[in-house]
């Protein structure tokens, strides 16, 4: 059935001869598809006409962004132009993405697990516009501010341990990267240069930047175009996956003989605590990052921990490693440090590593990026963590997880799927063979939520600020886009 685009009633009777006359000369009012009345906008030179289930129409209709953007814009991990053309996101607000065609949908993967609290947050909006108002940046050299002082001072309470300086960074790879370089300039400052490989769990992601491809998984990870390029680090296996589960000595035993016969090379390990994300999404008991501690301490051994997806509150733990009850020697944050709102990272560590470095022949940490410190970062940032620590979090996070693990139980009964697992507000249907991510990211469009799957897995990160209902819809559409993605 079609309908009269003027007044909206069907077409199959005839009689619009009238209504037929008059679009000669003025836009549609109604969808000829669904006969729903549509928002229209009318220029000088032209008009659209957007229906709230069919999208845009008319002259315009296939809107010049998106060529311009398959013309000129490369996506991440993506051929150039990209096979399947992206959503065009107008705005923001709440969990919600406002599509350019009229459609909303519940953002599951909170901006790559980066908006904790949501779009268009009313904390986070004064904060940003009140350090407008003062600076957007100043340099970091010779000069320092208020917020920046502010959000490392906010950071040193919170690192668990003896960790309390800070070292803010452009981003959360560039965050790995200064830790390394702070891991090697710490053994040079010690008379022990011999010190500088480094040692990683298979399976782990660290960021798209050399030295922190170096420690991503060199054979299943993204990175493994690069392995004749990159520095030869050295790698244990994966912790077997299972929060709760007794650990396996197999794996305690070949990492203890690794520690042996590599102590006198190894500058520091580097791992993801509790949760490997890009890599895979998989949990393992914390157990294993006390093991790894208990070697690094028994071998002279530095310490990295990777939190950068897992930390504020992600795991439900403000920090995975907590779940171990140790702390690292050096931690990188990023991703939720600003709740989505702008780039920023940071390297901690310290004051013993820090003076260490300090005390060295270069008499300095080697590093400076020009945006360092950025004050409009920071103020967000600093808000953001107002924001986290002024409510139960903790209670939040329980919630989402209770209610993905229900949600997402039916989909151990669909063909193809492996494995579905649930931790904090991180929910993972693991699948038999690659998900087909066009027709999975389809389905979960149809039902609303916006998913971004990869691999093997369709998986959510929801923001923590997410209804009840919010929550349901997006452990349907997971469910859903995993039948898609496997049909």
């Amino acid at each position: 059935m079609t309908f009269c685009a003027r007044c909206g009633t069907s077409t199959e009777g005839g009689g619009h001869g009238e209504c037929e006359a008059r679009l000669a000369l003025e836009p549609p009012r109604h969808c000829v598809d669904c006969g729903r009345r549509m928002v229209v906008k009318v220029t000088p030179l032209s008009w659209t006409a957007r229906c709230s289930r069919h999208g845009l129409i008319g002259p315009e209709a296939r809107d010049d962004l998106l060529d311009r953007d398959a013309r000129h814009v490369w996506h991440p991990y993506a051929p150039m132009p990209s096979p399947v053309p992206p959503y065009v996101v107008d705005s923001a607000a709440g969990v919600r993405l406002h599509l350019r065609d009229g459609r909303e949908l519940i953002d599951g993967m909170s901006s790559w697990w980066a908006a904790i609290h949501g779009y268009r947050h009313p904390a986070l909006d004064a904060a940003a516009t009140d350090q407008l108002g003062r600076m957007a940046h100043v340099m970091f050299g010779g000069l320092t501010h208020e917020p920046a002082v502010a959000l490392a001072t906010r950071l040193a309470e919170m690192a668990p341990g003896e960790i309390d300086r800070v070292f803010l960074c452009d981003s959360g790879s560039v965050s790995v990267e200064v830790a390394i370089k702070l891991a090697l300039q710490y053994w040079a400052a010690r008379g022990r240069p011999g010190k500088h490989r480094l040692l990683a769990l298979r399976g782990g992601y660290h960021g798209d930047t050399f030295a922190a491809m170096s420690v991503c998984d060199p054979v299943d990870g993204m990175h493994h175009l690069f392995s004749e390029v990159l520095p030869q680090q050295s790698f244990l296996p994966r912790p077997p996956g299972g929060v709760g589960r007794a650990l396996d000595e197999q794996w305690v035993d070949e990492a203890t003989a690794t520690f042996a016969m590599q102590a006198d090379k190894l500058a520091a390990v580097v791992a993801e605590p509790v949760v490997q994300g890009a890599g895979g999404m998989h949990f393992y008991d914390p157990g294993y990052v006390a093991v790894l501690r208990r070697l690094c301490d028994e071998h002279d051994v530095l310490l990295i921990l990777d939190e950068i997806a897992t930390g504020f509150g992600r795991t439900g733990h403000l920090f995975a490693t907590l779940a171990a009850g140790v702390a690292p020697d050096i931690m990188c944050v990023g991703k939720a440090l600003t709740g989505g709102y702008l780039s920023l990272a940071a390297t901690m560590t310290t004051g013993h590593v820090a003076e260490t470095v300090s005390s060295g022949a270069a008499g300095a940490l080697l590093h400076g990026p020009t945006f360092m410190g950025n004050p409009l970062a920071c103020a967000v940032a600093s808000a953001n963590l107002d924001l986290l620590t002024g409510r139960d979090w903790q209670a939040d996070v329980r919630d989402i997880e209770k209610r993905l693990a229900a949600g997402l139980e039916p989909a151990r009964e669909l063909p193809g799927v492996a494995d579905v697992r649930v931790l904090g507000a991180i929910g993972v249907v693991q699948t038999t063979r690659p998900v087909d991510v066009a027709a999975a990211t389809r389905a979960a469009v149809e039902r609303g939520v916006w998913l971004r799957p990869f691999r093997d897995l369709v998986y959510t990160m929801p923001p923590y600020v997410c209804s009840a209902d919010d929550v349901d819809c997006i452990a349907d559409a997971v469910v859903a886009a995993a039948a898609a993605g496997t049909g």
